[in-house]
């Protein structure tokens, strides 16, 4: 048996709660509530809503450990000369250099024109850029890594020298590696260093940061009937091995971000259900990169509206990662993501400074 704990009862701000709220993970989000969750094994059992007043009186050891994790600050990101502050919301901007992406596949003519769209991203706020040469949607087909490479590598090379932080979206090590040579500093793997064994290698040698994704099954089959019992407490516990099989790969714990992997193996009731107690993760103790830009759930909930038409269904989900305290959202609409970012970091600002009297 053991107790996981969701942060919950979120409030605007600590002033006059003293002893009674925590702040989150060291960002801009406080809570005066949690949900403890009794787990036997990967089964839950049993939970219960309690206020963080005296609430550390009840803990074991491990809850402890856990409680540490979720109140801890967590350390900026450094993707070689850029400093990426966590004690904020950041974006992260797409750029898919793929025929066949569900959203932007085909848009970019050639490398250049590509590197000109993440640079625009950069220009527009976001905080990192992320470089993909091979679609993940659901029913796409592998990529042979040379071509994966040759898709990527001039784009993060120009992103790159003009001083971008620039992140390598793949499940290969020979592009990773490729990718980092030229001037990538992150490297984001939606199969969390499962689908080649020589990643985990990689990435420790390198010594950069690392996103671990959550997903079940692969492109090709991940949205045949996907199943979970308990889809929170399972994605917490997967993620869990794999921050443990990264450390034990030389990976460094504060290298390591986490993904829960919207829409890889997952219903709409899946996502919805992982979304609503994302706070969860934070007890692992890594920052929480978070995607859910024009995906199918959009659609599914919003009168089948098309990728390109999903602008609102994406603000309205990264709003509610960052109300959780996700400290990176990747999007493909970085300007309206930005601005969106702007005015509910204006209502952080003004709920934490004190009143006078």
């Amino acid at each position: 048996m053991r107790t996981l704990i969701r942060p919950a009862g979120f409030v605007d701000s600590p002033f006059g709660h003293d002893g009674k709220v925590a702040r989150l993970a060291g960002g801009l989000n406080w809570f005066g509530l949690v949900e403890l969750i009794k787990i036997d094994g990967r089964k839950r059992v049993s939970t219960e809503v309690a206020p963080v007043e005296g609430i550390q009186a009840r803990f074991d050891e491990a809850m402890a450990a856990d409680w540490a994790r979720i109140t801890g600050q967590r350390p900026a990101l450094q993707m070689g000369e850029r400093t990426i502050r966590l004690d904020q919301p950041q974006v992260m901007g797409i750029i898919n250099a793929t025929p066949d992406s569900f959203s932007d596949g085909g848009s970019y003519g050639d490398s250049a024109s590509a590197a000109e769209a993440g640079a625009a991203m950069a220009a527009s706020g976001a905080a990192i850029v992320d470089v993909g040469g091979e679609s993940t949607r659901p029913g796409a087909a592998t990529v042979w890594e040379g071509d994966e490479i040759e898709r990527v590598l001039p784009i993060v090379q120009r992103l790159a020298a003009g001083g971008n932080a620039v992140s390598i979206d793949t499940r290969k090590s020979a592009v990773m590696s490729a990718a980092m040579a030229a001037g990538a500093r992150m490297v984001n793997d939606v199969s969390a260093l499962t689908w080649d064994e020589q990643s985990a290698a990689v990435v420790a040698s390198i010594g950069a940061p690392v996103v671990l994704m959550h997903h079940q099954g692969d492109p090709q089959t991940m949205q045949k009937d996907p199943r979970y019992d308990d889809v929170l407490v399972e994605v917490y516990l997967w993620l869990e091995d794999r921050i443990a099989a990264a450390e034990t790969a030389g990976i460094a714990r504060d290298k390591i971000l986490i993904d829960p992997g919207i829409g890889f193996g997952k219903t709409v009731a899946h996502n919805l259900e992982l979304i609503n107690g994302m706070a969860l993760l934070h007890g692992l103790g890594c920052p929480i990169l978070f995607g859910a830009s024009r995906k199918r759930m959009i659609g599914a909930l919003a009168n089948e509206a098309p990728a390109d038409r999903r602008l609102g269904g994406s603000l309205a989900l990264a709003l509610k990662a960052v109300e959780q305290g996700a400290q990176i959202v990747r999007v493909h609409d970085v300007p309206e993501t930005v601005q969106a970012l702007k005015i509910w970091r204006g209502l952080r600002d003004a709920a934490l400074t004190p009143r006078s009297a």
